[in-house]
């Protein structure tokens, strides 16, 4: 709990052990089928992050049912269960509640060998930082909320957040890393302060290195920011040196809380170009070196722009 990794990790022997994990929300988007993709996208996230293999889950369900078609509910039942295929876990049940408002996520359980956990603090100084998805789903969703984001901007944001990190973690497990986070509600600084929080180091990130969703500048600017980005701000902020050059839409971009969100890999340099042509071969084409591992300031994120 002291370091805040992404899931809990329970040792059954020697060689195996259990990643458990849950994660449940609101409807982000409009289409109940990608709605329920996207949901069990990102709970699945966490065994990924972690270098383990997701075997079964557990959906999770919130649903208005004097007010809503249970053809809805169908709907996104459908989207996380073919999203379930995809990542070859079985769904072994669930609970669902009447509420007045729509959640669904699911809990997961998955194995990894104990010896290969993957935390989010074993950053070592020289390591270069490697984003694997796109920012600015809270933007963009918060376009979608006030009908005002493009059918671009939709297809994209719903393709990148119901894409698993599947072929991510394995790329990352095959050429060995040193930590990884996936980046969801406490936005890219936020899940990065985590990363530098037990450790005796920094980061550096230049921001203009960082991968952006289309139409996000647009959005951003328009001040189609969500609340959790002020919060996100507030919280991190002391952690964080803001070079005065970087505009302010690409600092609400840093802190946008993600849904779904890509891995932030910590890689030793030597390795790096080996990863990213293992991302490219596994698909995940949009990954990105942002920065690197410090050894000053200790504790701080500066950002470059």
């Amino acid at each position: 709990m002291e370091e805040s990794d992404d899931a809990g990790v329970y040792k059954l022997s020697d060689d195996l052990a259990i990643i458990q994990t849950v994660d449940f929300f609101t409807p982000i988007v409009d289409d109940a089928y990608m709605f329920g993709q996207i949901a069990a996208a990102n709970a699945l996230s966490d065994v990924y992050a972690m270098g383990g293999r997701p075997l079964t889950a557990m959906n999770v369900v919130c649903f208005p049912i004097k007010k809503m078609d249970i053809d809805v509910l169908r709907q996104i039942l459908k989207g996380g269960i073919d999203k379930l295929r995809e990542a070859e876990t079985t769904l072994v049940g669930g609970h669902s509640v009447e509420d007045n408002e729509l959640k669904y996520g699911l809990s997961i359980t998955g194995i990894v060998h104990p010896d290969n956990v993957m935390t989010n603090t074993g950053g070592k100084i020289g390591d270069v930082l490697v984003l694997t998805k796109p920012l600015g789903t809270g933007i963009i969703n918060t376009a979608i909320k006030g009908g005002l984001a493009s059918e671009e901007a939709i297809a994209k944001v719903s393709a990148f957040m119901s894409a698993l990190n599947k072929n991510a973690s394995m790329a990352m497990q095959k050429v060995g890393v040193n930590a990884c986070t996936d980046i969801t509600g406490f936005g890219l600084l936020g899940h990065a302060r985590e990363m530098i929080g037990a450790n005796d180091i920094g980061m550096i990130i230049n921001a203009k290195s960082v991968p952006l969703l289309p139409c996000v500048r647009e959005y951003a600017e328009m001040g189609l920011v969500p609340g959790g980005t002020g919060r996100n701000k507030e919280f991190s902020q002391p952690w964080v040196e803001n070079n005065p050059d970087t505009p302010p839409y690409l600092l609400d971009i840093l802190y946008d809380p993600q849904t779904s969100g890509g891995l932030l890999i910590l890689v030793p340099k030597q390795k790096v170009d080996n990863l990213l042509q293992e991302l490219e071969k596994s698909q995940v084409k949009e990954a990105a070196v942002i920065g690197e591992v410090v050894a000053e300031p200790k504790g701080k994120i500066r950002i470059y722009y």
